[in-house]
């Protein structure tokens, strides 16, 4: 079990900007990593073929990350109310996490502390009815923490799914 999670390989949305952070994580740890374009989220990941492990073909798993750069992106993201309906209708399908890179966000979210004129009470009922209705948790973490949430979400999902 062990060297075949070795081999696992997070995959990025080529279409994620901003997120040096975290490919430069894993980097660091020599995670191995793979841009492509991916129809839903920016992260997920997979197990490549290894004959010697009986793995026949690229095992792609169904756990996704999507980021946000911050609690104003998510504001953003929210407002526009078909479009992020519509992404997290597709994402509902997996299981699905959404990382906000802002360790006090649910706190600003609180106290109205981002730039839109969206009321905080309006937004956290959004937010919370989202998670609700699609089936996905909120993490707030400080960006210098994605890659390893991204990481250790992925591996912990492959492992559970390599038992079965």
């Amino acid at each position: 079990m062990k060297k075949i999670l070795a081999t696992l390989t997070i995959t990025v949305d080529t279409r994620e900007r901003v997120n040096t952070h975290v490919l430069d994580y894993f980097r660091k740890k020599d995670v191995p990593f793979k841009l492509q374009t991916m129809k839903t989220a920016d992260y997920s990941a997979m197990i490549p073929k290894n004959e010697e492990f009986g793995i026949s073909r690229d095992l792609y798993l169904a756990a996704l990350i999507e980021r946000k750069n911050g609690v104003d992106e998510l504001v953003e993201s929210i407002k526009d109310r078909s479009r992020f309906e519509n992404e997290l209708i597709r994402a509902s399908r997996h299981p699905f996490v959404l990382i906000v890179e802002d360790v006090n966000g649910y706190e600003k979210i609180l106290q109205g502390k981002y730039r839109s004129k969206y009321k905080p009470e309006s937004l956290l009922g959004s937010l919370k009815t989202f998670e609700t209705r699609y089936n996905f948790s909120t993490v707030f973490l400080p960006p210098h923490l994605t890659g390893n949430y991204v990481l250790h979400h992925m591996l912990y999902y492959a492992r559970e799914f390599l038992k079965h």
